[in-house]
């Protein structure tokens, strides 16, 4: 916060902030003749979009007061963009000059707002224009910088007001007279003046313990941090991006948020280094041990010339704390998977004081290209390329390679830049590709400043970098990933698709460049606000357990934080991050349709987290560390829990089915865990992983040979798999659908897991046309007879009528879901309350604060009485993304964070609103979609219902008593476009062409092709969800002046609570009012902007000018 004083003496407290898009309206009405006759004609979004720095000076009010606009190169065509530096004769680089674009103020106060930005004339620059200057050192003065000395101690103690308690208690009350008198070669000290006091302080020390560096840090890039052997001078240097490894991509820490401040770097040599041959023993660092009001690195030129033979200067920072500026210049070094320091280290090289320069090298453009091993490919479509080359004292320390960006209107209509940059503000040739980019690690820090000056040089205002999943080759990707360029951009969300009729829209479909099926991949961005736009940095452990659709919506959400970078996010999942199907006849489990292969490869979670593949077995709260499988231990600060629930291995009754008891004396359901060898043919189904070891199983031990499959459980997942069996030309009497009997108040039944009586019949019709052998209420009794079950040749179950015997090739069981047993151990042995399943609050906190869970693994605490909710009842993607929304508030600085609530309102439990989903291909060749609003019991409300399952094109709606679609059941023999369907949820039958009054006057004969139809697609685009927010706030804000100004909605309320008389029916009187009050002209008016806007997408519809 800043104040300013008016010309007529009012003084005004201001706050100075980035500028907004929203900032556009205020600084239009700001600007001047005397604006215009200096700055020229500006468009100001325009002006905003290309600046490389805009800020705002706004009051209490969010008033704009006052705006500056700053770009790297000067204003106007007095010269080219890339060549300016020999118009201005002074030491004025890329790498310390911004040139004002627009400043305008309010008149009162533009001398108080011009003084933030004094100017002096720079002397004869051109003959065209006159030039002015503000030095920083006319802002921000210049300190002076010497070794400390004893006699500073007072000025100092006062520096280290706050923190004196704690630095005395640790060290005692004289640690920095102490600091100070211990200089000597191996430990420096040095103070920054200003004016004869001391403003500043920094201890630094040679004594450091590199061989515990080593052993927790990746430092072989940085040799160890011992100087170099003479055998290894002549040795290739290490390559920049050998330091990562792929999905570990927290290479830099470009920016952070202030903190003045000090750390203790507690690395000091103890214990005797053992070195390999060949490694010199001659350390080559040292530490900083003690700092305070050190904020920048150029305090840090001095003292990174104290010890004269060492060339990097380290620092360690606890995990948890935030970034403060003097590290925005180091570069983090990545820590190896097995350390245990809960410190982050960071590393400067004293070249990085060097000035650099970068330079568009057409004499080394194609020797370098030809010496890049993806050099071919990148030519192979002709498209040329642009590289780029930084250089420090003539020697090549980094090289960008560019392409025009040829496919943008596919971007724009598959990712959403617009978050990121006003589309139509940016010419096509603006828009680059990155295709190649290496740094020199000691250069990381100006790593945003290369890509600020490739996108001056080449005429750029846009670069983007795809990630293509592993699994594909693609010819114009880059060799590798660029990891240690990834924190610089952004990346950019995936678009949910409109899936065309394509045939039916004929020449009004959209072009074939946005509809064309292309290989999905990740999508990267930086443009030039980005280029000086800082990300918070975040080094708290995030250790997340399962690979649910709750757990990677978590991460999804903390991962696309544009402003945000995690730098330790790790996923621990039994088999790794989920796979891909590579064959459809792969997939024997059904679907929630949460993500597909698709959404994985387009979101590249892998590139932002680290994924340890394992079985977590123990927590040590205490530690805070999950012990896994292996042995190894995984450190958190922060632990999720989204193990969910699995299917289980049967465990059999153990009955002898020869002599079987009657009826009444069958045993229960056993709840007991199967403790034995699990045979080589029983296939329990959770995951991808199972999956696919059971496809490849069935391929070679079963498919062509003879012999029974056993599908044993009552869910979904059964039909589902008997249906994978059929299509592997499993012939229908070789399988056994064997159902479990039904126990009371479970939901895991035969007719349940379909909720729809229609579609149950088509399953009973399907699999006895496939001759698919269907046995019900039968209990698992025995494995071969009770003899070893390696492998399983017989099944025995007990049943309420006779006993049942199978001869058994192969058991596939999808019989009844828990909590896992190690994670039910791990839990228990941790002493987190569990009562059936992890017990919960609303806030997903366990009994331990650092221990959130959520998913089907939880319930709700019994304080709630809610026993019959859980997380398992929602949608668990959603369940996810508020997991993350309660989590962000305690790292992102511009979100509120979270108040205590009310005592009252903790006793209730969120209820989320997304669709619950299911889906998959089931016998008989149906595909199936089920979508309903999470509820314990049926709403009230009408049926609407086209199609028979004979003809197969079956289509249920159930709408509520408010119209509401809130169930879709859809069972086709034909494909259809899901997400499409999905978008129905929660919209009103008036939104849907009044589908009720036509049901009922019989003009609508099938749903799917009504829902086919054009008029429908506006609502299947990603961006109603935002059109419709639109429409709500124009409603809201629209004010009827034969009332009293109250709002629509206040005038509804009013006619409902019969406090107004009205003599026309509601509708008509509403209506009217409406039109008269201007509402309906302001609604048409967006209808048409959101039709225009997105017309590239929408090109069905007609629009005014077309006609």
């Amino acid at each position: 916060m800043r104040t300013i004083t008016s010309s007529g003496g009012k003084v005004e407290t201001v706050t100075v902030r980035r500028t907004e898009s929203s900032d556009a309206h205020a600084i239009n009405s700001l600007i001047s003749p005397a604006t215009v006759a200096l700055f020229g004609r500006v468009n100001v979004i325009n002006l905003l979009e290309k600046a490389n720095l805009a800020v705002t000076l706004s009051n209490a009010k969010n008033e704009v007061l006052a705006h500056a606009a700053f770009s790297d190169h000067p204003i106007g065509d007095i010269v080219d963009q890339a060549c300016w530096e020999p118009f201005l004769h002074d030491n004025y680089s890329p790498l310390n000059t911004l040139f004002l674009h627009l400043f305008v103020a309010q008149p009162i106060f533009s001398i108080g707002s011009a003084k933030e930005i004094p100017m002096k004339s720079l002397k004869d620059p051109g003959p065209q224009c006159s030039a002015f200057v503000c030095h920083r050192h006319n802002y921000c003065p210049r300190l002076h910088v010497r070794r400390a000395r004893v006699e500073d101690h007072d000025d100092l103690t006062h520096i280290f007001a706050e923190q004196t308690k704690a630095l005395t208690g640790f060290y005692g009350p004289y640690f920095l007279a102490e600091l100070i008198e211990a200089q000597d070669d191996e430990n420096h000290a040095a103070v920054c003046e200003n004016e004869g006091t001391a403003v500043g302080f920094i201890s630094v020390s040679g004594d450091i313990n590199l061989k515990l560096l080593n052993e927790c840090f990746e430092l072989g890039p940085f040799n160890g941090l011992y100087k170099p052997s003479p055998e290894d001078l002549t040795e290739t240097a290490p390559e920049p991006e050998g330091e990562r490894t792929t999905g570990d991509t927290n290479t830099i820490s470009p920016q952070g948020s202030t903190g003045e401040v000090q750390y203790e770097m507690n690395l000091t040599q103890k214990d005797p280094l053992t070195l390999e041959p060949r490694v010199s023993v001659t350390p080559n660092a040292f530490c900083i041990q003690l700092f305070e009001k050190v904020t920048s690195i150029t305090f840090m030129n001095p003292i990174l010339f104290l010890p004269q033979d060492r060339d990097f200067c380290i620092i360690s920072v606890p995990k948890l704390a935030p970034e403060f500026p003097l590290l925005q210049s180091f570069l983090r070094v990545v820590p190896h998977h097995t350390s245990s320091l809960p410190q982050e280290l960071y590393i400067f090289h004293r070249s990085g004081l060097l000035k650099w320069i970068i330079t568009l090298d057409m004499k080394m453009e194609s020797s370098v290209i030809s010496h890049l091993s993806f050099s071919v490919s990148v030519f192979q479509d002709g498209t040329p390329l642009q590289a780029f080359v930084a250089q420090v004292q003539n020697q090549l320390v980094g090289i960008v390679i560019i392409r025009n960006e040829e496919d943008i209107d596919y971007i724009r209509a598959n990712y959403n830049i617009e978050n990121f940059i006003y589309f139509s503000h940016h010419r096509y040739e603006e828009h680059g590709q990155l295709c190649h980019f290496a740094l020199n690690p000691i250069f990381q820090h100006y790593a945003k400043h290369f890509l600020k000056e490739v996108l001056r040089l080449a005429h750029k205002s846009c670069l983007y970098y795809p990630i293509y999943p592993s699994y594909h080759n693609q010819k114009n990707s880059c060799a590798h990933y660029l990891t240690s360029v990834l924190n610089c951009m952004v990346p950019v969300r995936p678009r949910r698709q409109i899936v065309y009729p394509l045939e039916e829209l004929g020449i009004n479909a959209p072009s074939k460049q946005i509809t064309k099926d292309q290989v999905p991949y990740a999508l990267n961005h930086i443009n030039r606000k980005l280029t000086m736009e800082p990300k918070v940095t975040i080094n708290a452990r995030i250790v997340v357990v399962g690979a649910s659709d709750t757990g990677l919506a978590f991460l999804e959400v903390l991962a696309f934080c544009p402003h945000l970078r995690f730098n330790n996010m790790t996923l621990i999942s039994t088999h790794g991050f989920p796979g891909y199907y590579t064959n459809e006849k792969m997939r024997f489990l059904s679907t929630s349709h949460g993500s597909s292969d698709r959404d994985h490869a387009q979101m590249s979670l892998r590139s932002w987290i680290n994924v340890v593949t394992g079985k977590m077995v123990g927590i040590d709260r205490a530690a805070k560390h999950v012990l896994m499988s292996g042995g190894r231990k995984v450190l958190y600060d922060h632990l999720i829990l989204c193990t969910g629930q699995q299917y289980q291995v049967p465990c059999p009754t153990g009955v002898d089915g020869s002599h079987l008891p009657p009826k009444s004396q069958l045993p229960a359901q056993p709840r007991r865990r199967y403790t034995g060898p699990v045979p080589s043919n029983l296939f329990t189904l959770n995951d991808h992983h199972d999956c696919v070891t059971a496809y490849q199983w069935l391929l070679n031990n079963f498919v062509e040979l003879k012999g029974n499959a056993i599908v044993y459980g009552n869910t979904i997942d059964v039909y589902t798999c008997v249906e994978t069996l059929l299509c592997l030309d499993v012939q229908g009497y070789r399988i056994h659908l064997v159902h479990l009997p039904t126990t009371e108040g479970s939901s895991c039944s035969a007719s349940s897991c379909f909720s729809n009586p229609t579609v149950e019949k088509a399953m009973k019709k399907a699999l006895e046309k496939s001759g698919v052998h269907v046995h019900h209420n039968c209990l698992l009794a025995q494995m071969n007879d009770g003899q070893n079950p390696e492998p399983i040749t017989s099944l025995s179950f007990t049943s309420d009528s006779q006993p049942l015997r199978l001869e058994c090739s192969v058991f596939m069981n999808l019989s009844s879901k828990g909590v896992d047993y190690d994670a039910f151990k791990t839990i228990n042995d941790a002493c987190l309350v569990y009562d059936g399943r992890l017990v919960i609050d609303t806030t997903f906190h366990t009994n331990d604060s650092t221990i959130r869970a959520a998913g089907p693994l939880t319930k709700f605490a019994r304080r709630y009485h809610a026993d019959q909710w859980s997380h398992s009842s929602f949608n668990s993607r959603e369940v996810g993304q508020e997991l993350a929304a309660a989590l962000l508030p305690f790292f992102d600085p511009t979100l509120e964070p979270a108040v205590n609530s009310p005592a009252d309102l903790d006793r209730l439990i969120p209820i989320y609103t997304q669709a619950k989903i299911q889906g998959g291909r089931l016998p008989g060749g149906y595909s199936y979609l089920h979508a309903t609003k999470p509820e314990q019991r049926p709403s009230a409300g009408r049926e609407i219902l086209t199609g028979r399952i004979e003809t197969g094109n079956y289509f249920h709606l159930h709408l509520n008593q408010y119209d509401l679609v809130e169930t879709i059941t859809c069972l086709s023999l034909k494909p259809f476009p899901v997400s499409n369907y999905l978008c129905l949820y929660g919209k009103h039958e008036l939104l849907l062409n009044r589908l009720c009054s036509r049901y009922d006057e019989g003009l609508v004969h099938d749903l799917y092709s009504y829902f086919r139809e054009k008029w429908c697609l506006a609502i299947y685009h990603d961006r109603f969800a935002d059109f419709e927010q639109e429409m709500h706030q124009i409603m809201e804000s629209t004010k009827v002046q034969d009332h009293n100004d109250v709002s629509i909605s206040e005038l509804v309320q009013r006619m409902v609570d019969e406090k107004l008389d009205i003599i026309e029916e509601p509708n008509v009187f509403l209506k009217k009012v409406f039109e008269t009050s201007g509402g309906l002209a302001s609604l048409k008016t967006s209808t048409l902007n959101y039709l225009r806007y997105n017309r590239y997408h929408l090109t069905m519809y007609a629009q005014p000018g077309l006609l």
